[in-house]
């Protein structure tokens, strides 16, 4: 089944960074521009399958995400899932969602709720480099 596993195969977007044990990429989600994944390294399709001190790494990054995004752009809220329906190996999603974005309230899987606004899409996607770095820095202190 790995074999066939595209978190096994490639990045799974554009990388951010890299470690040992996970990493973190920026999918490309048309109308979500900061919407990271963390990815657990080896193929595993469950949070329980990771050991206690895998778990608490693991969510150790998913928080340093978040809070990276918070701080750099505000968003008015951060969604979190682990769903891995699609695609078995674990990774969660960290999402930085705006009011005015095309879905919000709802889930980003969602129907869009507005057309989006190319105008503050653009806006996010700018501060990108600034935040990929912020979160260069926040990663390299987990390990």
């Amino acid at each position: 089944m790995a074999s066939a596993c595209p978190l096994c195969g490639g990045d799974g977007g554009t990388l951010v960074w890299r470690g040992k044990e996970l990493r973190v990429i920026r999918a490309e989600e048309a109308g979500f521009p900061a919407f990271y994944r963390v990815v657990w390294n080896a193929h595993v399709a469950e949070f329980s399958d990771l050991s206690a001190p895998e778990r608490l790494l693991c969510m150790e990054a998913v928080t340093a995400v978040e809070q990276v995004l918070r701080t750099a752009l505000q968003p008015d809220k951060i969604n979190l899932a682990a769903l891995g329906n699609m695609v078995p190996h674990l990774h969660w999603h960290v999402i930085a969602r705006f009011a005015w974005d095309s879905h919000f309230p709802s889930p980003v899987w969602a129907a869009p709720q507005r057309p989006g606004d190319p105008a503050r899409l653009a806006q996010v996607a700018a501060r990108l480099p600034q935040v990929e770095q912020a979160l260069r820095s926040q990663l390299d202190r987990l390990v």
